[in-house]
């Protein structure tokens, strides 16, 4: 079992940067993918964005990248999403999750999640 925790949500202007953080607990993540998607009122769970846990390799989604950056600690057993230039439309509820089989872009092939937080971003 995988417990995941994130934090680091809230509110910001458009154009300003926020970082997300997502603790991991439970097991060792070597070889797991850890993911990170959004959802936001009256939409479907969108992915944002991945990386290996084994290899740093990652993926975004063309909505954010360039803006949007994953990066781990693996010291710590979080995975981070640094967010610049934020845009209105990035708001939603971003959650973190985790799989351990090869990458992938679709919410319903990870195994894990976390409760998400809430990013919003004013005009």
């Amino acid at each position: 079992q995988v417990q995941l925790v994130e934090s680091g949500g809230g509110l910001v202007q458009a154009g300003g940067s926020l970082r997300l953080s997502c603790a991991a607990s439970g097991r060792t993540l070597s070889g797991y993918y850890m993911g990170w998607f959004r959802q936001a009122p009256g939409k479907e769970r969108e992915f944002v964005g991945t990386i290996s846990w084994s290899s740093d390799t990652t993926a975004y989604a063309d909505s954010v990248k360039g803006r949007f950056i994953i990066s781990k600690n693996n010291a710590k057993n979080t995975v981070y999403l640094q967010m610049n230039s934020l845009k209105p439309e990035d708001t939603a509820i971003y959650y973190c999750a985790a799989r351990d089989r090869y990458l992938s872009r679709r919410s319903s092939e990870y195994d894990y999640w976390g409760q998400g937080t809430q990013v919003t971003v004013s005009s």
